[in-house]
């Protein structure tokens, strides 16, 4: 489960390594600002953070005096000490950090932690010590500081925190640090790091020409350039062509719809603070769509249905709207406009495991398509305490809907963790986190059970027994939506696609203009056999223009002089290096045309 992941990192030696780190980090502050209040500093996925209210803003510069200080703490072979204290022995002990007596009120009260988490019950209040430092803090630590190697940690960088992530509250600032057990390790993840930065699906969308934002246009409303338009084409064939292989129909909606129908599938209210407020015209209210499923539903209750008719499988390209918080928004993983992988699988309880699985199906041939060999797959529930208000109102089905999908994804040996209070409000889900190549995570998409839904739109088949019965529905979206999808496969291959993907798959190169005529023949023999191309007929010399396909990791280059004009060949370049010189036209049309239809990762 992903809580017994969380807690299985607690329990480790990185853990305790990163939270004693952080420890030494605000010794280190509170050393230089002698009047410093200092917060909370928590161990996080690749490092550690602490917030401090300091008389300035803090400098590059003090990050790299910080950064000394704590290794000569750390050499100090400093034992962190645990201290169970009162509430009034806490207070005296913190008397001039008014953020700690804050912290230490909501333990007194049991009602949060040290780091401002919601408790269940009251916990005890105790202090580490280490060398001249005292931190409000229930651990773990390391037992010494010698096991924080001096060469094994770094201070990345200062941002702004509100005090517990409340905008109302005083502006902190909040210096995130990096660590790991060993040298290499920190070696290791500063290089995935500089990977990353050259990865960035923004920098090379930029650069190749994908996509852009307009702030005339809105923010988080992506305008896709030619080239972009191609990868989405791609994208969108891919997909028809696995669902229609799968029984798939694929069904088109509007982008705007009436409140009474939001109302009716029971978004309205609960996902109201993402939907953009709506329109009114005379006198209705009409509200541009944050998903299709609404819509869907109609379409399967349009006529009526048999058991013969299941399972439908009702699949679109839809454009859907959602209003994130602007602070929220991040290239095209975030945004307000996407255009979304999604279907909506209507099946009996019979039909509903292979179905459910039919779907996991897909995620793995997509996997293996895009070269995605990490991934986990989360099985996200629904909170007690949330029902009625985050979930729908049925315990009973919450439980019976989650143990299928448990069961089914058990009997299709597809391991997957298990988390609580995330699941969709109408239903449990599986929700898929994969990693690029250089092991950056990414949200991609999820497979959703829906129990609620089908009920409010009185949804119903007649079953083989001519009773009627209700359909349980599946949400899926494989593929995520265009805009995350082209996001992560910009890092994941670095801007340079497989042939069946790029923009551009051929640049017809002329070494003189008196080849010129040559590659406009090339290029339109190409074009005719289906391949994306250009000559570039430019007033650059060969290698700028070499350079300049290089630039737009175009996957081949080809290259043709006089020799290869009067030969009727060309000379290929590929994207990774590699020559062949004076190859028929025809031979290497095959070689293209093939890694072409078969989607091959290699050139």
């Amino acid at each position: 489960m992903a809580q017994q992941v969380q807690e299985k990192y607690e329990d480790s030696q990185l853990y305790r390594i990163r939270h004693s780190a952080a420890h030494v980090m605000a010794q280190a502050v509170v050393e230089m600002f002698p009047e410093a209040k200092y917060t909370i500093g928590p161990p996080v996925e690749n490092g550690f953070y602490y917030d401090f209210d300091l008389p300035r803003n803090l400098t590059p510069e003090d990050l790299e005096q910080i950064e000394k200080r704590m290794r000569q703490i750390v050499q100090g072979k400093h034992e962190f000490k645990k201290t169970v204290l009162s509430a009034e022995e806490a207070k005296k002990l913190f008397a001039d950090q008014p953020y700690k007596l804050e912290l230490i009120e909501g333990l007194e009260e049991g009602g949060f932690d040290e780091y401002g988490n919601a408790l269940r019950e009251k916990p005890e209040i105790s202090i580490y010590q280490h060398d001249k430092f005292t931190d409000l803090c229930r651990g773990p630590h390391v037992q010494n500081t010698k096991e924080i190697k001096p060469d094994s940690f770094k201070l990345m960088s200062i941002a702004g925190a509100y005090w517990r992530g409340d905008e109302k509250n005083k502006m902190l600032q909040r210096i995130y640090g990096t660590a790991w057990e060993n040298t290499q390790q920190l070696k290791d993840y500063l290089h995935q790091l500089e990977e990353a930065k050259k990865r960035d699906h923004r920098k090379l969308g930029k650069e190749l020409e994908i996509f852009i934002f307009d702030e005339e246009v809105g923010p988080g409303l992506p305008l896709w350039l030619p080239n972009g338009g191609v990868i989405i084409e791609e994208l969108e064939k891919l997909a028809k062509e696995m669902e229609e292989q799968a029984g798939y129909v694929r069904v088109r909606t509007p982008n705007l719809t009436k409140e009474d129908l939001f109302l009716k599938s029971g978004h309205l209210p609960y996902y109201a603070d993402s939907m953009y407020p709506p329109m009114e015209l005379e006198g209705v209210k009409y509200y541009v769509k944050p998903m299709n499923c609404p819509m869907h539903h109609k379409i399967f209750a349009s006529k009526g249905r048999s058991y013969r008719d299941l399972p439908l499988r009702l699949a679109e390209y839809g454009t859907c709207y959602r209003y994130e918080k602007s602070g929220e928004l991040f290239g095209l993983m975030r945004v307000r406009s996407m255009q979304m992988n999604d279907a909506h699988l209507y099946c009996s309880e019979e039909q509903f495991e292979q179905e459910f699985m039919g779907v996991i199906g897909l995620y793995h041939k997509y996997f293996e398509l895009f070269g995605i060999e990490k991934y986990v797959m989360r099985l996200s529930l629904h909170g007690k305490a949330g029902l009625g208000k985050k979930y729908v109102d049925n315990e009973r089905l919450w439980l019976k809907t989650e143990d299928m999908v448990r069961r089914a994804m058990t009997n299709g040996n597809v391991p997957f963790v298990e988390v609580g209070d995330e699941a969709a409000f109408y239903g449990p889900k599986i929700d898929v986190q994969i990693w690029s190549v250089i092991g950056r995570e990414f949200s991609l998409a999820t497979n959703q059970v829906d129990f609620a839904q089908p009920a409010r739109f009185d949804l119903k088949f007649t079953n083989k027994s001519g009773a009627d019965e209700m359909p349980l529905c599946i949400h899926r979206a494989p593929l995520s939506t265009h805009e995350r999808m082209v996001g992560f496969l910009l890092e994941h291959y670095a801007g340079s696609f497989p042939v069946w993907l790029s923009p551009e798959q051929v640049r017809v190169i002329p070494i003189t203009d008196a080849q010129n005529e040559y590659a406009l023949q090339i290029e339109r023999e190409l074009r005719a056999r289906g391949i994306r191309v250009s000559a570039d007929l430019s007033a650059q010399r060969m290698n700028a223009k070499i350079r300049s396909a290089q630039l737009m990791k175009v996957p081949y280059m080809l290259v043709v002089g006089e020799s290869e004009m009067k030969a009727g060949q060309v000379s290929l370049r590929a994207r990774d290096g590699s020559q062949q010189n004076h190859i028929s036209l025809g031979e290497f049309v095959s070689r293209a045309k093939d890694r072409i239809s078969s989607r091959a990762s290699e050139l």
